[in-house]
Formats: structure tokens, C-alpha cells, sequence
């Protein structure tokens, strides 16, 4: 009972701040506004209107940037953190570390304002290039993809870097030893031992991906459908008024999302840890 006192700080914390939050969520997606007649009652409309329509079409919009970005990020990514981990310059090494950690953490309306200056319809490399001509829109679903992969990349280099560090030595000489050449050792020994690790980086990078929204909100805006957009038209009313429960509804469908993505991510890290420690 009293290991349970030194965190009880941040279980009342997480309580108050995700607990209530959510509650109030769920709370609004399965009742009518205040504001119409007969006040807030319970209803299922709002669940079914955010599973349908132009709704439908935002959430997988914005599973299939994520589920794409985040492969994408972890096939450039697991090359570049076995460079890092077995280069002999600890400068690089650390230098590549650091910058990952800088870079992973770089969004929002100047990493649009990066990209539109460089790579937008007037940007440095698509006058010099001329990529219009080639059918080049940094504004998107492929360009906004370019975009994501700028800190999902370095992302997964900061989450496989600790897994492929785990790799023993031993592994390869005796793979070695037992006339394996390297491409065998790696789809044999490497990649087996790193596919949970492989899977629960993936499964972090698309929780990234799919709850990013200031980056896409300043350099795409509505052109390209995300949840995240719709969530924030139908609580300013943009597009439509009174539809701030639907926005509710629509950020229940995430909470599950992401909660079948912690699910899945879960196990594979312990399972990870098991192998790798």
C-alpha cells in the first residue's frame, strides 16, 4: 500500500487532466446540445454521424497518412540507427543522436513554413528544379506525407537506436560461424529479434502521425481530409454550426483509435525488452 503513496501525485494528476477531460468527452458525444429544445439527452446520433459522410472519409484519411508515413519512416529509419549504432565516431554518433532528438520534436506552423519556403509553389528547390512541371503539390496527401516523415524519421532513429544496441555480438558469430553471410544473419537472427521493436516503433509513429495537427492545419488546411481538421471546423463552426458534439464524437473515435494502438504496442514492447535486455 505505501508504494502506491509516492504515486498517488500523478494518479490524481492523470485523473484530473485525462480523467475529466475524457469524461466530459464521451460525455458530449453520447448527448444533444444544451441549446437545443429539450436540452441534453442522450443520443447516438452524434457517434453515427462521425462514422459516416464527410467524417468517415477525414478518419480513414487520416489512418492511411499515418499507417503510410509511419511504414515509410520505419524502412529509411532501421539502415540509418544501424549506421549510427555501429559507427566508430562517437562525435557522429552522438551528433546524429541529438539532432534526431531536436528534429523528432520539430512541428507546427514552422515546419510548414520550412517546407512552403522550400518545396510550396514558389519555394526555393521547386523554382529551381522546375518540380511543378513534373506534377510536384507540396499540398497534398504525398506532399503532406514529405512533411510528416521529417520527424517521424528521426522518431524511429531514437526508438530502434536502444533495440539495436541490444543486438549481441555472440548472435553474429555464431551466425558467422555457422556459415551465415550477412544477409542471412539478418533475416534469420537480426530481424526476427527486432520485429517487436520493429512493430512498436511503427505503432508509436502512427499514434504520432495520426494525432499531428498544426503542421497540417498551416500548410494544407482542409484540402486534405484529417480528423484533426474536421475536429476543429466543427468546434469553430466553420462549416457548420452546432455540430461541437459530433467534434466530441469525432475525438472518441481517436481516444479508440489510440487505444487500440496502445494495446497492440503494449505487449510488443515487453516482449522487446525481453529479448533485448
Amino acid at each position: 500500500m505505501t508504494r502506491w503513496l509516492g504515486a498517488a501525485p500523478l494518479l490524481v494528476f492523470a485523473a484530473v487532466v485525462f480523467g475529466l477531460v475524457l469524461g466530459m468527452m464521451v460525455y458530449g458525444a453520447f448527448t444533444t446540445p444544451e441549446t437545443v429544445p429539450g436540452g441534453a439527452r442522450l443520443t447516438g446520433a452524434n457517434m453515427t454521424a462521425s462514422l459516416h459522410g464527410a467524417y468517415l472519409t477525414a478518419l480513414t484519411g487520416s489512418v492511411r497518412l499515418s499507417a503510410l508515413s509511419a511504414l515509410i519512416a520505419t524502412v529509411v529509419a532501421l539502415p540509418l540507427a544501424h549506421v549510427v549504432v555501429t559507427s566508430r565516431f562517437r562525435v557522429l554518433r552522438e551528433a546524429v543522436l541529438a539532432g534526431s532528438g531536436v528534429l523528432a520534436n520539430f512541428g507546427g506552423v514552422p515546419l510548414a513554413f520550412a517546407f512552403v519556403a522550400t518545396l510550396g509553389n514558389a519555394g526555393v528547390l521547386t523554382t529551381h528544379f522546375h518540380l511543378l512541371g513534373h506534377g510536384w503539390d507540396l499540398y497534398s496527401f504525398w506532399g503532406l506525407t514529405l512533411v510528416y516523415l521529417y520527424f517521424l524519421v528521426p522518431l524511429m532513429v531514437l526508438s530502434l537506436t536502444p533495440a539495436l544496441e541490444g543486438l549481441r555480438r555472440q548472435w553474429r558469430e555464431a551466425a558467422a560461424n555457422n556459415r551465415a553471410n550477412t544477409l542471412r544473419y539478418w533475416t534469420h537472427v537480426a530481424l526476427p529479434i527486432l520485429t517487436p521493436s520493429l512493430l512498436g516503433g511503427y505503432v508509436l509513429l502512427f499514434g504520432t502521425a495520426f494525432s499531428a495537427y498544426a503542421t497540417a492545419a498551416a500548410m494544407v488546411g482542409s484540402s486534405v481530409p484529417l480528423v484533426t481538421m474536421q475536429i476543429a471546423d466543427a468546434l469553430s463552426g466553420d462549416v457548420l454550426i452546432g455540430q461541437g458534439n459530433v467534434a466530441l464524437a469525432l475525438g472518441v473515435d481517436m481516444v479508440l483509435v489510440a487505444g487500440l494502438v496502445m494495446a497492440v504496442q503494449l505487449p510488443l514492447q515487453r516482449r522487446s525488452v525481453r529479448w533485448l535486455a
